[in-house]
């Protein structure tokens, strides 16, 4: 196997004004461009368990509550090529039933047809980490996959 699941099967992006964030089973990205040449003193962002504040050159960019917890301690920023910005929030709940279906609480939600291919990717995602030795990062899901998909691990082996 080569490079991590999210790495071999794409992202969902989510767009927004400001550029689009995304989400694997453990972490959730979030891609700001920023206007060429900004440097790092120009960046405040605040990253707490349940809020993001990021102010860019005195302009508010983003703040409000996040849509489910984080922890804060292991969330990060950087500024890559002075053009843009990259924040990483670990989630507290890591399952594939915790997609979560806006950045903010009740704003930058992703549209339905969004919503259903991250919920897709990542119950492809819980399905390679329950079966490592298998590549699901071509596959294709259809049916119940709502909720992070069927429980197999009940089942009799």
């Amino acid at each position: 196997m080569s490079g991590p699941f999210e790495e071999r099967s794409g992202v969902v992006p989510c767009a927004t004004p400001w550029g689009c964030w995304y989400q694997t089973l453990e972490e959730v990205f979030i891609e700001v461009q920023v206007p060429p040449g900004t440097r790092a003193k120009d960046i405040q962002c605040s990253l707490q368990s349940r809020h993001l504040a990021l102010d860019v050159r005195g302009q508010e960019v983003l703040k409000g509550k996040l849509f489910d917890c984080t922890i804060a301690d292991e969330g990060t920023w950087t500024l890559e090529d002075r053009k843009l910005i990259r924040i990483v929030l670990m989630k507290t709940n890591r399952d594939a039933g915790n997609c979560w279906t806006s950045l903010l609480e009740n704003e930058y939600a992703a549209d339905p047809w969004v919503q259903d291919q991250m919920q897709r990717k990542l119950t492809l995602e819980r399905f390679q980490r329950e079966n490592p030795g298998f590549d699901f990062s071509g596959a294709e899901i259809s049916g119940n996959y709502s909720k992070g998909g069927p429980d197999f691990s009940k089942l009799e082996k």
